[in-house]
């Protein structure tokens, strides 16, 4: 009964301290983890900027990297609802650190030189959908559109589905890292997947931090 009764208290203890790491950081960033108006007028800009480009206008993915891995940083957004519509788990590069853990889950590093394994920020183009050895086995070509992701294709870097991606958010801990793609859960990419296959115009991936 001893035992039990220790190990039900380190437990709670153990939980307790996850809960308390987990609202001291929305404290230090002094704001929700989704904060909707900063998202709102970020896709305002993703808004613009898909309207002067003949993109699709209908929504957009948004993802904020400044946002803990194991906390929901992509959006789906729906420009005519104005609001995210889908909020999910992904993905960044591990750069120096060994692929597939979360040493960087929140204070991730970026680049656009070859062989970094980092993500780069910036807008990117969805473009051709093909077969991948990962996930679902979908994945998509990312046309980086900045100075700062312009060697997205010549470093492979791909949309697609991962399965040590979780479903659900998992702070304190982090989101597997991979070698630079965007990598969401398998049953999160077969939602996404009919609707960029359907959309008729480029849709816009934006990742920012």
């Amino acid at each position: 009964m001893k035992k039990k009764a220790f190990f039900l208290t380190l437990i709670i203890a153990v939980s307790w301290f996850g809960y308390a790491k987990y609202n001291r950081y929305i404290a230090k960033n002094n704001k929700p983890i989704t904060d909707t108006k900063a998202l709102d007028r970020k896709a305002n800009e993703a808004l613009d900027f898909c309207t002067k480009n003949n993109f699709n206008k209908d929504y957009c993915i948004l993802i904020d990297m400044s946002v803990h891995s194991g906390l929901n940083r992509f959006f789906l957004y729906d420009f005519k609802k104005h609001k995210a519509t889908m909020t999910m788990l992904v993905g960044h590069g591990c750069g120096n650190h060994p692929w597939s853990f979360d040493w960087s889950k929140d204070n991730p590093g970026f680049s656009n030189v070859d062989g970094s394994h980092l993500s780069s920020l910036g807008k990117y183009k969805i473009g051709k959908r093909a077969w991948s050895d990962w996930g679902i086995n979908v994945k998509y070509v990312l046309h980086g559109l900045d100075t700062t992701n312009s060697n997205a294709e010549k470093r492979f870097i791909v949309f697609h589905s991962w399965e040590k991606v979780a479903e659900k958010e998992i702070y304190p801990d982090g989101t597997a890292e991979g070698w630079g793609c965007p990598t969401i859960s398998n049953n999160n990419m077969k939602i996404i997947d009919p609707m960029l296959q359907q959309s008729k115009k480029p849709v816009l991936m934006w990742i920012y931090k």
